[in-house]
C-alpha cells in the first residue's frame, strides 16, 4: 500500500474513535475525568436539591421562593417619600434609561433624515395626484 492510503486509513480510524453523540461526549468526558470528581460531586450536589413534586421522600420539603405566593404590599408601609425625593428619583432613572440608548451616528440621521422627506413628498404627491383625479372624476360625473 502507498503512504498515502496509510494516511488515509489513519484519519478514518481517528474520525470514528471520536464520539458522534452528546451521550457518547459525555460519557467518554466522564471516563477521561480523575477520581473523585464528577459523579461524586454531581451526587452530593443532588442531594441538597429538593426531591421533584411527584417523588415520595421521607422529609416533607419546605417551599422555596417559586412555591409560595407573592407577599401581599401594604400601601401604608409604602414609603413614597416627599415630592421633591420622588421626582429626583424620577430625573435619575430617566438619565439612567437615556445612557442606555443608541444614538445614531451623525451620517445614519442625514440617511434616516432623507428617507423622511422623500416618503413625505411622495405621499403628498399621491394625495395631491388622487385629489385631482377624483375631483376631474366629480366635474365629469356631474358637469359643472
Amino acid at each position: 500500500m502507498s503512504e498515502d492510503g496509510e494516511k488515509d486509513k489513519d484519519r478514518a480510524s481517528k474520525r470514528s474513535s471520536r464520539p458522534v453523540t452528546a451521550a457518547a461526549r459525555r460519557e467518554r468526558r466522564a471516563s477521561a475525568r480523575p477520581a473523585g470528581t464528577g459523579s461524586e460531586a454531581e451526587s452530593a450536589e443532588a442531594k441538597k436539591r429538593p426531591a421533584p413534586k411527584g417523588k415520595t421522600s421521607d422529609k416533607p420539603v419546605k417551599p422555596s421562593g417559586k412555591d409560595r405566593p407573592t407577599p401581599k404590599r401594604d400601601r401604608k408601609d409604602d414609603k413614597r417619600g416627599s415630592i421633591f425625593s420622588r421626582f429626583v428619583r424620577f430625573i435619575r432613572e430617566v438619565w439612567a434609561e437615556l445612557r442606555k440608548v443608541i444614538w445614531p451616528t451623525r451620517k445614519q440621521m442625514v440617511t434616516y433624515t432623507t428617507v423622511v422627506l422623500v416618503f413625505v413628498a411622495f405621499m403628498v404627491a399621491l394625495v395631491y395626484g388622487l385629489d385631482f383625479v377624483f375631483l376631474k372624476g366629480v366635474d365629469f360625473v356631474f358637469g359643472t
